[in-house]
């Protein structure tokens, strides 16, 4: 009976890298320690980008950036996938240039929060999934223990978010390959097309990690040279443009526009890009004992991060002006007499009625196509596939990394992405086979709500761990859940009410009560088991000082011990050499 107790305790042991002593006291420790020892199952990059040296005091190095970049431009395809290009479209033509500064607040707080997913995956050597996976420990036995539930709720959550993501990717590329064709490319062929090629794509890696982020660097590239034809040709007015960015007013704005700015949020804030980017980080070499180096990597990614949102914001951008350019208060039949004008066999899809021209990614391309030409069709239709095969890509790796993280898989390499691609896919498949491609725009709807309410469930991990008032009496992420829950609530609300279902209310209502308990109970159990853990590193600590009789011998570098450290916006879990 002791021997069982004796072992669940060692079972609970906890280890960044290695537990270091001195002079007979051991480091409390802060992650649970896999009980055999063995480590996390790799996900995907088995080879690592070795960064050079520089002997030179130069602060900045181009030779440096260079070899760090990379992890962030693949993050940054989570801000263009067709979800994001489809909120940006109707924000245009609903709103005008009046949402611009939504845009850019959403994009500056989607770089904090990258910021702060890769500070943790460079400093501590894990994902994010992974963290989580340790800080619910599951105790032996047959019964489900009450830490391995939420844990297990943390991951379905974050999986829904995937697959939302991954059913919109899809259908994007689906949509493309429609109007590439001519339509004669149905739906549910071009997601067969789109899962074939995206398992090709996905074996780029095997010729190296350079080389497939030089794929997807050439992805952005077409989004950027397509979007960016349709911005030349229609010539969005500029003063407005930069009005609209930097004068954060929406002028004779309502509940449409409202709820189409929260949809922005929604769409630029994914859940499942702030697991991946804690994991891209890993395939650079990156000493953990060094703190010197760790500062280094954290400078360089954080710089390649804020140039690839840059350029992620600047395609988003395009998008928005051109359809708030050419398309604001257009009505549905001035856009049915254009198209009939110019012979297009899509003027069908227009009513005619004097109602606001509604929009989705597949009458985007029409209303191009009838405005201004063929070929701002086909350009348009290219950058949508584009955004979808890349964004389909990335999409892959994320559940690829939460379901390792999260359930410890250890598979072989192509049952894991067969697994993580079926369970999106499927779903997938079904809609496109029983949804007319018309008729999208709902359910786009409906993925964009379940997206945004994923939300804190990356968010309270991320923040949690690095803004506990404990630690950083200047930071309170409390204020933060609860804007990106009360934004949530009132997304979920305004579409059940669209829906006229008493029925729809009591389960909404019913849901959001679940919701929001859970959501209370995932900061109040990492603050209660952080603190415990900080406790016992303080006492730590003033035993050291105790032994040495140096009020900062435990703190600084001169000593061998493990040490917790705040800085400003973020936790260091660092071992000081």
């Amino acid at each position: 009976m002791n021997g069982g107790r004796a072992e669940d305790a060692s079972e609970r042991k906890a280890v960044i890298q290695t537990t270091h002593t001195h002079r007979g006291f051991t480091a409390p420790s802060v992650f649970p320690q896999n009980p055999n020892n063995e480590e996390f199952a790799s996900t995907y990059f088995d080879q690592r980008v070795c960064v050079p040296e520089d002997d030179s005091k130069k602060c900045f190095s181009f030779r440096k950036l260079w070899a760090f970049t990379g992890p962030g431009f693949l993050m940054s395809i989570a801000y263009l996938d067709p979800g994001n290009i489809e909120s940006d479209l109707q924000s245009g033509a609903k709103a005008g240039f009046k949402l611009l500064w939504v845009l850019l607040g959403a994009t500056i707080i989607g770089l904090l929060l990258q910021r702060l997913a890769a500070r943790l995956g460079v400093v501590t050597g894990m994902h994010l999934a992974e963290v989580c996976h340790r800080q619910y420990r599951t105790v032996r036995g047959s019964q489900l223990s009450c830490v391995q539930v939420p844990r297990i709720i943390l991951w379905l959550m974050v999986e829904l978010a995937i697959i939302g993501s991954d059913m919109q990717e899809v259908i994007g590329c689906a949509i493309a390959f429609n109007l590439l064709s001519s339509g004669r490319i149905p739906l549910w062929g071009g997601v067969l097309i789109t899962i074939i090629d995206t398992f090709v794509f996905l074996f780029l890696d095997k010729y190296g990690l350079r080389k497939l982020e030089a794929f997807f660097g050439l992805l952005i590239s077409i989004m950027a040279i397509t979007f960016g034809y349709e911005y030349v040709t229609v010539r969005p007015d500029q003063g407005e443009l930069l009005k609209g960015m930097f004068v954060p007013y929406c002028e004779d704005c309502g509940s449409t526009q409202l709820v189409q700015a929260v949809g922005i949020v929604g769409a630029v804030i994914m859940p499942h890009n702030i697991y991946l980017h804690s994991a891209l980080v890993k395939s650079r070499e990156v000493d953990r004992s060094n703190k010197k180096e760790v500062k280094e990597a954290n400078k360089y990614f954080f710089i390649e991060s804020t140039v690839a949102l840059f350029i992620s914001f600047l395609i988003n951008v395009f998008v928005v002006a051109v359809f708030a350019e050419a398309f604001y208060k257009s009505t549905n039949m001035e856009v049915y007499n254009v198209c009939n004008q110019t012979g297009s066999p899509h003027s069908h899809l227009f009513p005619q009625n004097n109602e606001t021209l509604e929009v989705d990614i597949y009458k985007g391309g029409v209303v191009l196509g009838c405005f201004f030409g063929p070929a701002a069709l086909y350009i348009w239709a290219i950058g949508i596939l584009a955004a979808g095969q890349s964004s389909t890509m990335t999409g892959t790796y994320s559940g690829q990394f939460v379901m390792e993280g999260f359930l410890n898989l250890r598979w072989s390499r192509f049952a894991r992405v067969l697994l993580t691609r079926s369970i999106a896919i499927i779903p997938t498949l079904l809609v496109a086979i029983f949804q007319d491609v018309h008729r999208l725009t709902g359910m786009n709807d409906f993925l964009n709500v379940l997206q945004s309410m994923q939300l804190p469930f990356a968010l309270i991990p991320i923040l949690t761990f690095t803004s506990l008032p404990s630690l950083m009496s200047d930071f309170a992420n409390g204020l933060v859940i609860l804007v990106v829950c009360a934004i949530n609530m009132y997304f979920v609300v305004n579409y059940v009410s669209s829906l006229h279902s008493v029925g729809l209310y009591v389960l909404a209502a019913f849901f959001s009560i679940t919701y929001l308990t859970f959501v209370g109970y995932l900061v109040c159990e990492e603050k209660n088991q952080l603190d415990k853990k900080l406790q016992n590193n303080s006492e730590y600590i003033k035993e050291c000082k105790k032994q040495h009789y140096r009020k900062k011998h435990c703190t600084e570098n001169k000593s061998n011990i493990y040490s917790i450290k705040a800085t400003g916006d973020d936790i260091f879990y660092q071992i000081y050499p």
